[in-house]
């Protein structure tokens, strides 16, 4: 059964305008939704305002199938226009690891970023986003703390994934890349859920946090 949430967290909301910050993305994200205890969650904590959170399980940057991809399984078609000053963004990892088992993936590579951050979906994606007026934090993956997680074997094609996100990052003043590369100690399961894949509460909290801090310290 999929489960979608397509609404604010609502848990923290102190403002009463309309909310300002959506939030896409896979599992990363999405992740303790239903224990209230999700990275949107966190960010709703820290920021005291609401956070639309339209993250799915297993969604993917590059996905053919309309009905599940219209649903949100598709990372681009989880976007819905709105007065957004801040849109939060991760994705492409399941692409990689469940698209090419992390062997093999520079076309796929190529058709989600290019080397220079320049072309692909997610260049893509983000000028859309550009374009409507949201400025747009990337988030990037957990790293493995080398103790047997499934994704270990797909570090370098991730290095790679989030060198040419940071890439498009500088391109455009208005686009941040927060990187979780230092997030997890070597030796540390804490940060991870118990399938060594996906982020605990503890991990979904501190993204959170992070993520806040960087809206909270941005300019206008």
């Amino acid at each position: 059964m999929l489960i979608l949430v397509l609404t604010g967290c609502g848990e923290t909301v102190t403002r009463d305008e309309p909310a300002r910050i959506l939030l896409m993305g896979d599992s990363l994200m999405a992740v303790h939704h239903g224990q209230g205890k999700a990275v949107s969650h966190s960010v709703e904590k820290h920021l005291g305002e609401e956070v639309v959170d339209r993250s799915v399980l297993g969604a993917r940057m590059i996905y053919a199938l309309p009905i599940s991809g219209a649903a949100g399984l598709n990372i681009p078609k989880q976007y819905r226009d709105g007065k957004w000053d801040w849109v939060i963004l991760n994705g492409g990892g399941n692409d990689l690891w469940l698209g090419c088992g992390c062997f093999a993936c520079a076309g796929k590579m190529n058709r989600l970023i290019s080397e220079d951050g320049r072309q692909g979906v997610i260049p893509g994606l983000v000028s859309k986003l550009r374009q409507d007026g949201a400025k747009v934090l990337y988030v990037g993956y957990l790293r493995s703390p080398g103790m047997g997680s499934p994704i270990e074997y797909c570090k370098d094609e991730g290095d790679e994934f989030e060198r040419r996100v940071q890439e498009l990052a500088g391109l455009d003043g208005g686009v941040y890349f927060l990187s979780l590369a230092d997030l997890v100690p070597h030796g540390d399961r804490s940060y991870h859920a118990i399938d060594m894949i996906h982020p605990s509460v503890k991990a979904s909290q501190e993204i959170g946090k992070r993520i806040a801090d960087i809206i909270g310290r941005s300019p206008g």
